[in-house]
């Protein structure tokens, strides 16, 4: 008897059209939610799937974010649940936000001390009128600098 089948492991993109907050370069971005799986075979038909997990890729600055299982199957499922903090781990940071000059980028990330704003200062972004923590550079709602 000849048995042709085999485990192997596969990938798909899922819809997911919401913005988030990138918690690597304090952006919103839109964003990629990738589903992994291993899957079993039998005559190169697919009959099951398991160990299922989901991650969040975020288009600003390519950082990686393994997403919350709960989140992940209500996204697999089409719907579109907002995507919080709480919800991503940290797998792999990205290599700095598009939209920022590269001279700004290695001014923010070369080690340079800079004096740290009050923690629980807010200020208002003078576009979106959004509050935000003093110590973000960009508002995390519409992407505007706020000093």
């Amino acid at each position: 008897m000849i048995f042709i089948g085999g485990i192997s492991q596969g990938s798909k993109i899922l819809a997911y059209g919401r913005t988030l907050l990138c918690r690597f370069c304090q952006s919103r971005t839109e964003c990629e939610v990738i589903m992994t799986y291993y899957y079993f075979s039998f005559f190169f038909i697919p009959l099951f799937k398991w160990n299922r997990r989901y991650y969040v890729k975020t288009k600003c600055c390519g950082a990686v974010y393994e997403l919350d299982p709960q989140v992940g199957k209500a996204v697999a499922r089409g719907e579109e649940p907002e995507i919080t903090g709480q919800d991503l781990t940290l797998v792999k940071e990205g290599t700095g936000p598009s939209g920022w000059q590269r001279q700004e980028w290695q001014s923010v990330y070369s080690g340079e001390e800079e004096k740290e704003p009050d923690p629980s200062a807010v200020v208002r972004c003078p576009v979106c009128r959004q509050e935000c923590s003093a110590k973000f550079r960009y508002c995390p709602n519409c992407g505007q600098r706020l000093r």
